[in-house]
């Protein structure tokens, strides 16, 4: 079985989901070792010599070379097609470690205008300082993000399916852009995982992950990753090393049990998901229901065509604002009000107030995010129980 991102077109998804990156100790053990150790003991002075300064391959201190984190990374980037992963302590440090790794002040991004609140949080008041502009686009026009091209563009940045509202982008199309200028693509497949869609293998050249979603499962640790090529990720992990945003041993060796059931948990949650849709859309209070793998979104033929699936995220609008959308959320009893998503348990938030509460009214009206817009994660409960939950609020 690959121990490393180059045999990955070996197996299948899930198989890889399974075994890719595992290697066993001395003792021969089944399941991945946890190495809770913050360093590592060198044979002669000579060998420690040669491991700070890169000439010989092997674990150093567990800021940034780690066993049970590298099993993790060389999981991840097989199932993603990337040469190299670098994991990280959660996906903003994830987002964090890309821009400060490929950007230096006096660049420009182009950002998609639908983007998760701390995100936008994220390039607006924090990369900001550093002397990187940002340029918010339409995160499905093409054309947008051509027209805001400059000559220091660098970085396109884009999450697709979007957060909350699911929208698509075309991401084949706006890396033929990107590449055009000289500027990386990265892109956000948080929603899909590499079971749904891989990026890289549609042109983008960087892919972000928070691993706290669908890739853990079931709510228990944070964590990130960044991948992409050796060349990409080199300044992400000199990055990492000095700064230290790390993932720290006993979450990625929990982030390697999950992997293992991602398939049939992205497979459950997608079925769940569309089930929960189409019922959603037959309510007469619901104004509006967003979900790539309903024939109604306006990107259904491009989600079908780059994804395998819709995803496990469903929103919708109700009539009546932001006291309606409140009413169905507090009347629901089995599901978890938080804004935690990609769980075995089925989530609701309400995005005005919460995800993108800290962006502007004005930011939250251009990317669609109205008060009457409610988020679903589902989860893997029978689809019943959860349509009963909800129509109490609905009714």
């Amino acid at each position: 079985m690959p121990n490393n991102a180059n045999q990955s077109n070996t197996y299948q998804p899930e198989t890889l989901a399974v075994h890719a990156g595992t290697v066993r100790s001395q003792f021969g053990e089944h399941s991945e070792a946890l190495f809770l150790t913050s360093s590592f003991v060198f044979e002669n002075a000579a060998q420690a010599a040669a491991r700070f300064i890169g000439e010989q391959p092997g674990n150093i201190y567990s800021r940034f070379t780690n066993p049970t984190v590298t099993m993790f990374e060389e999981r991840l980037a097989a199932m993603e097609g990337a040469e190299q992963c670098i994991a990280t302590a959660s996906g903003m440090s994830a987002i964090l470690a890309c821009v400060m790794g490929v950007l230096k002040a006096g660049d420009h991004v182009v950002a998609s205008r639908s983007l998760f609140g701390a995100t936008v949080n994220l390039f607006n008041n924090i990369i900001k300082k550093f002397g990187v502009e940002t340029t918010y686009v339409s995160a499905t026009d093409v054309a947008e993000w051509q027209a805001a091209v400059r000559p220091n563009t660098r970085l396109f940045f884009l999450e697709t399916p979007s957060n909350p509202l699911t929208e698509i982008s075309d991401i084949a199309a706006i890396a033929a852009v990107a590449k055009q200028c000289g500027a990386l693509l990265a892109v956000d497949n948080c929603f899909c995982t590499p079971i749904l869609q891989r990026p890289l293998g549609l042109g983008a050249d960087i892919v972000i992950h928070s691993a706290t979603k669908y890739i853990d499962g079931q709510g228990r640790v944070l964590g990130g990753a960044v991948l992409g090529s050796k060349k990409n990720m080199e300044s992400v992990y000199g990055f990492l090393r000095t700064a230290g945003p790390t993932m720290s041993p006993f979450n990625a060796w929990v982030f390697l049990k999950g992997m293992e059931t991602l398939k049939i948990r992205m497979d459950a949650h997608c079925a769940n998901a569309l089930e929960l849709a189409r019922w959603l859309e037959a309510q007469p209070n619901v104004a509006r229901v967003f979900y790539p793998g309903l024939p109604s979104h306006p990107q259904h033929k491009l989600a079908m065509k780059q994804q395998k699936a819709g995803g496990g995220i469903v929103s919708f609008e109700v009539k009546g604002g932001k006291a309606a959308a409140w009413r169905v959320i507090d009347n629901t009893k089995l599901l978890s009000i938080t804004a935690n998503l990609g769980d075995t348990k089925t989530t609701i938030t309400h995005p005005a107030s919460t995800t993108h509460a800290r962006i502007t009214p004005e930011a939250r009206a251009a990317a669609g995010i109205t008060d009457g817009l409610i988020r679903i994660a589902v989860g893997l409960e029978a689809v019943v129980d959860i349509q009963n939950d909800l129509a109490r609020g609905l009714a």
